[in-house]
């Protein structure tokens, strides 16, 4: 995702930013209103995380002002206000999604790609996932590398999906918990380790290059051979 963050406060702008990049994203940050409204007319983003209370021209102007011109970039609004009026007064000037401050990030970043998905239906339509010499087929729910069929587990398959749909981005284990198990906490086992190991086996041991990458300290990615 390319995702632009309209927050005044540096330290919270600081956090999403660094968090979004650690994750894969490209981000682009703006102090104030006047600066993202900018931005956000010139440059194409993927969703855009804007903070109700900024200076210059607050938050939902700002909205309003990219709906009034035809701009349908998803938005979320990050806001102390969290009255039901509030987040009422939000979604009705053109956001499509409200997260009340504090926040967690993987909340945060799990909200940010369901607004990327929803914006983008015809990868929710996609058939056919494709990385290199790797193809999945979701409607026959069958994987091949090379031509050779990969018979692959439930929860294998789901593994494999998520990360193709991620093709080149690193993957934590964070976004694999919930995206893949539904854990919003880390189990005190190697779940993660153990079922990845099983798909490697599979996936990368019989064929000439390892597709599917360990990042040191960060997660894990898929990509093709360089």
């Amino acid at each position: 995702m390319r995702v632009l963050v309209i927050e005044d406060d540096k330290g919270h702008a600081q956090f999403i930013a660094d968090g979004l990049t650690e994750t894969g994203h490209n981000v682009d940050c703006a102090k104030d209103g006047m600066d993202g409204l900018f931005l956000a007319t010139e440059e194409k983003y993927d969703v855009l995380v804007v903070d109700r209370m900024i200076p210059k021209i607050d938050g939902l102007t700002v909205v309003q002002t990219l709906r009034n011109a035809g701009n349908k970039t998803p938005v979320l609004i990050l806001s102390s206000l969290s009255k039901v009026e509030e987040r009422v007064k939000g979604l009705k000037a053109g956001a499509d999604d409200y997260l009340v401050k504090p926040f967690e990030f993987a909340e945060l970043l799990a909200r940010l790609e369901a607004l990327a998905r929803r914006s983008s239906p015809e990868q929710s339509e996609q058939t056919l996932l494709t990385v290199g010499e790797l193809e999945m087929n979701l409607l026959n729910r069958t994987v091949t590398r090379k031509g050779q069929k990969i018979d692959l587990q439930n929860k294998e398959f789901q593994l494999l999906e998520f990360l193709m749909r991620r093709e080149g981005q690193v993957v934590t284990r964070t976004m694999l918990l919930e995206g893949v198990w539904d854990f919003h906490f880390s189990p005190n086992t190697n779940l993660i380790d153990a079922q990845m190991s099983k798909l490697r086996i599979k996936v990368d041991k019989p064929f000439s290059y390892q597709m599917i990458k360990t990042i040191k300290g960060a997660g894990y990615k898929i990509s093709a051979k360089d």
